[in-house]
């Protein structure tokens, strides 16, 4: 291995050190309490060291939701390959998104449930990629209708949003261990995912109107299945 290849493979080291370092306060302590030399401090590297990898504190959170959106897109995508029905795509992306939660925890609570942190839609470009999970989803659902299986009256967006805000909060309760002694937060959100998929067979009329989000720009294609709002 040549210098300029060591000193490159020592750099991704300590960038990757840095964002293991934050990912961790920002979940321990909250993010708006963290600030760069916290993390410095962590690694036990000088503020002035780490400015020269990321410019602020904003620019370790976006790189920290990117590396998530990544690993949550390949994990919804891994979920449904192979499976031609647009229904158990549907059900299989969204359980998929469900159990992301489980397996991990602070990636998802920095991606989902923090409100402190910066929004997405500052910095949308970078999620870009995510597009295609989103647009894929709603291919789902709009197939599901076309086939008699969801309700025409049904709009893919809103449709897609309600799936979504549903997974999340059976997510977010499971994390939370707000649950009784003994309920199981996995047959909840099963019981959840059914019965969200049973009410778009009956004649449901959504209200909700979608606006354009930053993971769902008007001229995408494909089709396969996830979602987030910036």
């Amino acid at each position: 291995m040549g210098t300029r290849e060591r000193q490159q493979r020592d750099r991704d080291r300590t960038r990757d050190a840095i964002l293991t370092a934050a990912r961790g306060l920002f979940v321990t302590d909250g993010y708006h309490n963290v600030s760069m030399r916290k993390i410095a401090e962590r690694i036990e590297y000088s503020p002035a060291a780490i400015y020269s990898y990321f410019p602020s504190k904003d620019d370790i959170f976006f790189a920290l939701a990117e590396e998530g959106f990544r690993s949550l897109a390949g994990h919804l995508l891994g979920a449904i390959e192979g499976v031609a029905d647009p229904l158990d795509r549907l059900r299989r992306g969204l359980w998929a998104f469900y159990e992301f939660s489980k397996l991990n925890p602070e990636y998802f609570g920095l991606m989902f449930i923090d409100r402190s942190v910066p929004s997405l839609g500052q910095d949308f470009q970078r999620f870009e990629f995510f597009q295609h999970v989103t647009t894929a989803a709603e291919a789902d659902i709009q197939a599901c209708i076309e086939r008699g299986q969801f309700s025409k009256e049904l709009n893919p967006a809103a449709a897609l949003h309600v799936c979504w805000v549903g997974m999340l909060g059976a997510a977010t309760i499971g994390l939370a261990q707000r649950l009784a002694p003994g309920e199981d937060p996995d047959a909840l959100a099963r019981d959840l995912l059914d019965a969200m998929l049973a009410g778009f067979t009956t004649p449901v009329r959504t209200t909700f109107v979608a606006s354009p989000c930053p993971f769902h720009l008007p001229d995408t294609a494909p089709s396969t299945v996830g979602h987030n709002h910036a």
